[in-house]
């Protein structure tokens, strides 16, 4: 059984008027827990899970982390809201650091602007071959991962009409996005060398792909998603990376190569999930063209679907799944949170309560599905260790 861990990015914010807070090296300092960390902007803080192998260990380790991000931001007056970005304007702040520093002197605006929070999974990989090979069999699949996660449709105050705007600001790093197919675990580390030669990214931490080696552990990295509103979406999109990567090495093994998609597809798949998220057309990663995205979320569940089974994660997987098709994801909630009273801190405020709703199970909580913004397009068809950035 492979190993998995999530590493989620939270937003300190002022509970009454929902702006961020630069409280992240206080918030820091009161902690004594290894499982939190500081960020690029003192606005943010980071939990990372330990590694664990069975689900239920790890959605419990995810309900404790956000309970510490949060009873941390507390003791600073902040809360800990999981939202990928800001939807009051905010101008953030630093993190002190000879590292931060040099990268706002480097990229400028790019860093100076830089307010996003993701998700990121780990899973281990027996060694740097299999890590590689799981790599180029899972690309064409991250930007379903990225439509099931969307949770920032807010910018500075503005609703930028993306489901993942994060995606967008994020696409701004010139080191970010989807990777060609490498083929061997030396074209993989004699790219990354080759990117660090040309002196634009500033260390091993800045190789911003959609998915990469772990420089710290034995893992792959699955960097693609927003942080997760729902601590259940966060569980399921855990799922189905490890699963994602469990039938990608048996590929691998079985001598299948690597779907051949173009990485230029993969980033008009990436813009397409980030734009709409769960409430529009994806596109299929077998054929590039454009389906509803419940389908293809269905046919991503298929695919993995023997991996889950022989981890015994299958029935709880499609369970999580459609839970998240019928209320919808984080962006969703979000839109309708502001309907209420057109007030974004309301938006903040129902953030916060959100992400702490998780008491230390799966699917805990499962409350009625909010009043969607726009109609949904989705259709239920047949189916009703972790490093720092």
């Amino acid at each position: 059984m492979r190993t998995f861990g999530v590493e989620e990015e939270f937003l300190l914010v002022d509970a009454e008027t929902g702006y961020p807070m630069p409280l992240g090296q206080e918030a820091f300092g009161q902690c004594t827990d290894d499982r939190l960390t500081c960020e690029i902007k003192q606005e943010q803080i980071e939990t990372g899970t330990r590694p664990h192998d069975d689900v239920n260990d790890l959605a419990m380790d995810i309900a404790r982390c956000r309970a510490l991000a949060d009873s941390t931001a507390l003791r600073v007056g902040a809360r800990a809201a999981a939202l990928a970005t800001s939807p009051q304007p905010a101008a953030p702040l630093a993190s002190p650091g000879s590292r931060y520093e040099e990268m706002q002197d480097r990229f400028a605006l790019t860093a100076s602007e830089q307010l996003t929070c993701g998700c990121h999974v780990h899973v281990s990989v027996e060694d740097d071959d299999e890590g590689v090979a799981v790599l180029d069999r899972i690309r064409a699949w991250l930007p379903v991962l990225l439509a099931l996660s969307s949770n920032s449709p807010f910018w500075n105050g503005t609703d930028t009409g993306y489901a993942s705007y994060r995606s967008q600001a994020w696409s701004r790093w010139p080191m970010a996005g989807p990777c060609d197919v490498f083929g061997t675990a030396e074209r993989y580390h004699a790219t990354v060398s080759g990117l660090l030669d040309t002196a634009v990214p500033i260390d091993l931490g800045q190789i911003y792909f959609d998915a990469r080696l772990s420089h710290h552990h034995p893992t792959v990295e699955v960097r693609v998603s927003d942080v997760c509103l729902y601590s259940d979406d966060a569980v399921l999109i855990a799922l189905l990376t490890r699963g994602l990567v469990e039938t990608a090495a048996r590929e691998w093994r079985a001598g299948v190569a690597p779907l051949a998609v173009p990485t230029a597809t993969v980033r008009m798949a990436s813009w397409r999930a980030g734009r709409f998220g769960m409430d529009g057309k994806l596109l299929h990663p077998l054929d590039a063209k454009p389906q509803d995205a419940g389908s293809v979320a269905l046919a991503l569940l298929r695919y993995i679907r023997p991996a889950l089974q022989d981890q015994g994660d299958a029935e709880i997987a499609e369970s999580l799944l459609r839970q998240l098709l019928a209320r919808g994801t984080g962006s969703r909630r979000q839109r309708a949170a502001l309907l209420r009273r057109g007030e974004l801190g309301d938006v903040v405020s129902e953030a916060v309560r959100v992400t702490n709703l998780a008491r230390g199970g799966i699917a805990d909580h499962h409350e009625a599905a909010p009043r969607p913004v726009r109609r949904s397009l989705v259709k239920m068809g047949g189916w009703g260790r972790a490093a720092t950035s």
